[in-house]
């Protein structure tokens, strides 16, 4: 094995963390990516915010790639996959209902939090391949598939490969662009003339 797999395959666990315990190391990492982005984001750091020791997370989370990894994945977003209100466009309206102000703010600081790790840091983008990119686990892909099966979008179109790209790419542009966060008018609008047309065209 590899140092590589090594930083980002899970140890055995001695002791199982509680739920409770488990969601308050997770949503502390997420502050601190937010708040001094992933370089600067330590181990050590979280054992001081969390109070808890160094061991006990390495114990549970192998390094930092897969404890970034875990915490995007268990508290990032919300999963979507159960939305059918019949149509494709109904279906993205429900998504961003779910959002609020808020919350998109949040996402967009993890984002910008990540964006130039991921690019530097080889085991931190295979943690969030292996853990959230490729399982899919908001439901996006549900949502796709059946809007294809209704009819309402080609199996062959080549946009449906780039939607998590243009909706990654619409919450970052927005600040750099008209230097205001998104929010849920905006999805909305972006949704509609951007998003919806490169499928059902």
């Amino acid at each position: 094995m590899t140092a590589t797999d090594q930083a980002i395959t899970p140890r055995t666990r001695r002791s199982r963390l509680s739920p409770e315990r488990e969601k308050e190391l997770y949503e502390a990492v997420l502050d601190l990516l937010r708040e001094v982005g992933y370089e600067s984001l330590t181990m050590e750091a979280v054992a001081t915010r969390t109070r808890c020791s160094k061991a006990t997370l390495y114990r549970q989370w192998a390094g930092k790639p897969e404890l970034v990894a875990q915490a995007l994945r268990h508290t990032k977003g919300k999963a979507v996959g159960d939305i059918d209100t019949g149509s494709l466009q109904g279906d993205f309206h429900e998504v961003v209902s779910r959002m609020d102000d808020e919350e998109l703010r949040k996402e967009t600081a993890l984002m910008r939090g990540l964006i130039h790790a991921v690019h530097t840091d080889p085991d931190l983008l295979r943690a969030l391949r292996d853990l959230i990119v490729d399982p899919d686990p908001t439901g996006l892909e549900a949502i796709l598939l059946r809007a294809v099966s209704r009819g309402e979008v080609h199996p062959d179109c080549p946009a449906l490969a780039y939607v998590p790209h243009v909706l990654v790419g619409a919450l970052m542009a927005r600040p750099l662009v008209a230097n205001q966060p998104p929010d849920r008018e905006f999805l909305l609008g972006y949704m509609d003339a951007v998003v919806l047309p490169s499928l059902t065209a």
